[in-house]
């Protein structure tokens, strides 16, 4: 199969270098082994919660913190682009999410974190978030009603009161019967989530929380208010209730998650360009080059039998890190990039992949380290040199950052993807 652009990975980054190039007018192709991360994150847009030097203090203005990074940290990702590179991809972001029916919106103060509760009842710091999600911000005055469902796996209202009271934010748990919602007691967030796609549920829903919630108090609910149809969810719930209402993104899967990426696909699939899963890329045919960038002819995909074999004109690296299945290891203490196998910056002794703190302030290095990428995003050997003149890399395998630690997961994914994308257009179409 050929195409200009192959993406390899379905998850944030991928999804928007995808949407990147064929708004260029790039033919594109998504392929991926799985389910995009997106299914397990609470949806929110992280940039920058923490930083080494301060772990137990959020970050109050990712950019700000982005230009300080750039003197101490000069190859993490945002340090090759840059705040305003990185501020310009999160809006082109927002306005998508915003055409896709899905709007994103920060702090009341621009540039600040919000403040948002976690399944746990901990505030997590998030630059942007689903419409839905920012009622619970906790600059907010208003005390926070906390409601649950008899029998509903993986939400627990109480500990949450408890942990938000403990941090100085007034809350409250209360329960209404999982019934409510579902006529199977076995169901999971998004089986809930698509029965209040129905509007009648909705209006039952609506009505007994407008019974338990006092005057002045906003609700939180778990996040499973609408697949689908989530805006008329919300709006229809919270005018029923007669108060803000606000979603906690509970354990995986992830209902909000889901909506961003369902939505993005149907994006792509709109303008063509064909999103598949169960795409397992396991290796590549690549042309070395006598002092400069070699070239990758194509790379292959496992199937029941032969590889399927995939052409294109160039071709971008998003499969995530150690984590995310982009990375192997063996016993050996040996870590290599699957497809490519591209020189990683992690130690290739296994006693060096941990630091002896498990809760160390700076991490871990096999969890930092990644695949080293230049200002275009193109993998660069220790000389800085690129590797090979038609592949890209975006997202969690980036070298130079642990995107979890850091709460900057999506804020990568989305500046690094978007990056990538415009590289791959400025160098295919002068090609």
């Amino acid at each position: 199969m050929t195409t200009d652009l192959l993406v390899i990975g379905a998850g944030l980054s991928g999804l928007m270098a995808a949407q990147t190039a064929r708004q260029a007018g790039l033919r594109v192709q998504v392929i991926a082994k799985g389910l995009s991360s997106m299914h397990w994150a609470a949806g929110t847009v992280d940039v920058m919660g923490y930083t080494a030097e301060q772990m137990n203090q959020p970050v109050p203005r990712p950019l700000d913190a982005i230009q300080a990074l750039s003197a101490a940290q000069p190859d993490h990702p945002y340090a090759l682009l840059g705040a305003h590179q990185v501020q310009a991809a999160l809006n082109e972001f927002a306005a998508l999410a915003d055409d896709l029916g899905l709007p994103y919106t920060g702090a009341a103060t621009a540039g600040d974190n919000l403040l948002l509760p976690s399944a746990v009842g901990a505030l997590r710091p998030a630059f942007l978030a689903p419409r839905g999600q920012v009622a619970g911000d906790a600059s907010r005055p208003e005390p926070m009603l906390i409601v649950g469902f008899h029998g509903l796996r993986d939400f627990y209202p109480e500990l949450i009161a408890e942990n938000l009271a403990k941090q100085g934010r007034p809350a409250r748990a209360a329960f209404l019967p999982l019934s409510l919602l579902a006529e199977q007691g076995d169901r999971n967030n998004v089986h809930l989530a698509q029965a209040l796609d129905d509007k009648s549920r909705r209006m039952k829903l609506g009505s007994e929380l407008k019974r338990l919630v006092k005057p002045g108090e906003r609700i939180g609910l778990p996040a499973i208010l609408g697949l689908d149809d989530h805006a008329a969810a919300f709006a229809e719930l919270q005018a029923a209730a007669g108060a803000s209402i606000f979603e906690i993104p509970t354990l995986p899967p992830s209902v909000p998650g889901m909506r961003l990426f369902k939505a993005l696909r149907a994006r792509l699939w709109q303008q063509g360009v064909r999103v598949d899963a169960g795409m397992e890329a396991i290796g590549a045919q690549t042309i070395p080059a006598n002092g400069a960038a070699g070239r990758v002819q194509w790379i292959e995909t496992a199937t029941s039998s032969r590889p399927l074999r995939w052409q294109a004109r160039g071709y971008l690296l998003a499969t995530g890190g150690i984590l995310g299945g982009g990375f192997d290891s063996d016993h050996t203490g040996r870590i290599w990039e699957t497809i490519f196998d591209l020189p990683l910056t992690i130690p290739q002794k296994r006693h060096q992949w941990f630091r002896p703190a498990f809760m160390d302030p700076a991490g871990h290095p096999v969890f930092s380290g990644g695949i080293a990428v230049d200002g275009q995003m193109q993998p660069v050997d220790a000389a800085g040199q690129a590797l090979y003149s038609n592949l890209w890399a975006a997202g969690g395998a980036l070298a130079s950052v642990d995107p979890i630690q850091q709460h900057s997961l999506e804020g990568i994914a989305i500046a690094t993807g978007v990056a990538a994308g415009q590289a791959i257009v400025r160098a295919l179409v002068r090609a």
